[in-house]
């Protein structure tokens, strides 16, 4: 488990660092290339003809960052914080952080097909969101719950979501390999109340300056064309 002390322990203590290493508390935490080295995916859906909803759900890290950086892209209706992948039902935020029930803390991301395609909230996911080459971890947080992983939830989003893995690592996208998993998703457990729109409620809490408001900040100024000042609904 990790209590939201040790959260704000962990980011103290990576400040710290930083400030000895560059001099910059808050710049963006690095990721293996830079967001705007990220291609368009070469595989994707066009967008469609009509409005309607998809669900996609992401997991890459803390949810905290993820659901801030997915609430400001264009298209996005919803970004929701909860826990998919694991074999244990209903459980609680106590319960995924022991790393005994295989869920990773997630985002449930509800997107008109219209205004934003499955590619595009790939490539946000990739270049932004999170750094796809470290293994069962993200930044401070450690443990199978914070991997990496895109759970599908159609064919055409297996397909796209794979063949971008495989662009991205020919391309040498980044200069580690990818360990981003693609699973086919089951089950969504929406978190505790406390964790939604976590990062938007608590801008000054030290783990979200230092972690997720760079993210927000790099969608903003390097993915512009995907970015809305607006915030979709957390519920």
């Amino acid at each position: 488990m990790k209590s939201n002390f040790a959260r704000v322990t962990l980011a103290l203590a990576a400040v710290a660092v930083a400030l000895v290493a560059i001099g910059n508390p808050f710049s963006a935490p690095a990721l293996s290339a830079a967001p705007a080295a990220v291609p368009a995916p070469a595989v994707d859906n066009a967008l469609a003809a009509k409005p309607g909803e998809e669900t996609a759900v992401f997991a890459g890290g803390c949810f905290w960052g993820i659901q801030a950086v997915y609430q400001h892209v264009i298209g996005v209706k919803s970004a929701v914080s909860g826990y998919a992948g694991g074999t244990v039902p209903s459980p609680s935020y106590e319960q995924v952080s022991s790393g005994a029930t295989g869920h990773a803390e997630s985002v449930r991301v509800v997107f008109d097909p219209s205004k934003v395609s499955y590619g595009q909230l790939l490539r946000v996911f990739f270049a932004v969101a999170h750094d796809p080459t470290q293994l069962n971890r993200q930044g401070p947080d450690v443990g199978t719950q914070y991997r990496s992983e895109i759970f599908y939830t159609n064919a055409s989003q297996q397909r796209i979501a794979t063949a971008y893995i495989d662009q991205l690592t020919k391309a040498k996208t980044f200069s580690k390999p990818i360990v981003t998993r693609v699973s086919s998703f089951k089950t969504f457990n929406v978190a505790e109340d406390y964790h939604q729109n976590y990062a938007t409620l608590h801008p000054y809490d030290p783990y979200i300056r230092f972690n997720d408001a760079p993210k927000v900040a790099a969608l903003k100024d390097d993915l512009s064309q995907y970015y809305k000042a607006e915030l979709s609904s957390w519920k």
